[in-house]
């Protein structure tokens, strides 16, 4: 089997389906060159205040780059969620803050209202769940403003067609845009790259990769409670929801497996995969508790990924290479500090060790910021969108063969008709949710490998 070849397919996908709906947003729009404005301030729109949200805007207000910036508008659809986010915020950077009553929204119509308080050249965090991603970075193409958006930007083939889309919109308009994979920007992975690149390791023949944790975020999800609607429930819980975030594969393993494509410096042709629902008691979410996925590349290396989110178990969060002449630590805690490392074996012990990243290390969450407001101000190329949707759609492509039991090619989860989200973009708070729990056991439909082949659910 041979490696895909990515801009092939998406060539095709701009002269079919894809190009319809996101051409239909972009219709009639002229945006100039989009830069710092001559006054050098730049402002900044923050959409979905969650934990992530608000890490984000965060660092983005951190950055020290001989320019101010200032936090002038806020949305979500939960009121606590902004207000929160908003202490939180002004508790860090009060005098980089400049978000009155008038400029805080409540509604999904609230990331409009949040955007037309930019000017063109100005930056949008998008931090909602990712089914959101596409409709927002459309709106903010149409005005000429730069983004910042959290992984994973897609959930299913259709988005990812539509995401290829407007990342190549955002780079015709000189629009900058990063993508919450923060890995990238790490100065240790940066390093343990080039020295794979050099053939310190040798060719790789496999790469392992483990989330193993306890439950995470909202992955275990109970029945709905009276007193808040279907559509805003699975919103609030979206990580037990595919159609609002991919799951808790999506949502957790993304990074995992990025980090291990780029030391490969390829993405996988196509995945096999297995799950299963373990522990659910009450829980009526669409995740498995287990997910163990084999990611073959075109040479033949595997990516041997493992991820659980059984409380009481062995737990591992990390990433590692192995090649012919050695092998590397990728990543050995969580996300930062990576503490890469090399080794002439492949024992990861100190008598095997021949090069470790010195300590301490940047924190790779502000570098990315740092990176994307340098772009801005000395007006530089950047548009991380068609990596982001890669690797968002690699990830889909692991979740979807644990899901049906099936081979998925990469072609096959880019050419995927099963939308989770059709309308999406049409969704209001009176809306019903994009998902149906059955009336009688108040249940949501969940995978059935070998039983239902074709999708996810």
């Amino acid at each position: 089997m041979t490696e895909p070849k990515p801009t092939a397919s998406r060539r095709d996908f701009l002269k079919t389906t894809g190009q319809v709906a996101a051409a239909s947003a972009l219709a009639g729009v002229a945006v100039p060159a989009v830069h710092a404005a001559e006054s050098n301030l730049i402002q900044v729109a923050l959409v979905g205040c969650g934990g992530r949200g608000t890490g984000a805007a965060s660092n983005c207000l951190n950055v020290q780059n001989n320019g101010p910036i200032k936090l002038v508008a806020m949305a979500d659809v939960f009121k606590e969620k902004l207000d929160d986010s908003y202490e939180n915020l002004k508790k860090a950077h009060e005098n980089k803050l400049d978000v009155p009553e008038e400029r805080k929204f409540i509604g999904f119509d609230g990331y409009q209202k949040a955007l037309e308080c930019l000017k063109p050249g100005d930056v949008a965090i998008f931090a909602t769940p990712p089914a959101f991603r596409w409709v927002h970075f459309g709106e903010a193409i149409k005005r000429g403003i730069n983004v910042f958006m959290e992984k994973p930007v897609t959930v299913d083939g259709p988005s990812t067609r539509k995401m290829l889309i407007l990342g190549e919109e955002a780079k015709k308009k000189n629009i900058k845009v990063g993508v919450g994979l923060m890995c990238r920007h790490c100065d240790a992975r940066t390093e343990l790259f080039k020295r794979i690149q050099d053939g310190q390791i040798g060719d790789i023949v496999m790469l392992r990769a483990y989330r193993q944790t306890g439950p995470v975020g909202s992955a275990l999800t109970e029945a709905k409670p009276d007193g808040i609607s279907e559509l805003l429930y699975q919103i609030k819980r979206f990580h037990g929801f595919l159609w609002a975030s991919g799951g808790c594969y999506s949502d957790f393993l993304i990074h995992n497996i990025d980090e291990s494509c780029w030391m490969k410096d390829a993405w996988p042709v196509e995945a096999n995969g297995t799950g299963a629902r373990t522990y659910r008691e009450n829980y009526v979410d669409q995740n498995f508790d287990t997910y163990s996925i084999e990611y073959t590349f075109g040479d033949g290396a595997k990516l041997f990924l493992e991820g659980r989110n059984i409380p009481g178990c062995h737990q591992e969060f990390a990433s590692y290479a192995h090649g012919t002449k050695g092998s590397a630590v990728i990543s050995s805690n969580s996300h930062t500090p990576a503490k890469c490392r090399i080794y002439k074996g492949q024992k990861f012990t100190k008598s095997e060790l021949v090069w470790a990243y010195p300590q301490p290390e940047a924190d790779p969450y502000q570098l990315e910021w740092n990176h994307l407001i340098d772009a801005i101000r000395k007006d530089k190329l950047y548009n991380e969108v068609k990596r982001g949707a890669e690797a968002s759609l690699v990830t889909s492509m692991g979740r979807m063969a644990a899901h049906t039991g099936q081979t998925i090619t990469f072609d096959e989860m880019l050419n995927c008709p099963h939308e989770f989200a059709p309308d999406v973009d049409k969704l209001a708070m009176d809306s019903p949710a994009p998902l149906q729990a059955d009336p009688k056991t108040m249940r949501y439909p969940v995978p059935q490998p070998g039983i239902v082949r074709d999708r996810e659910y």
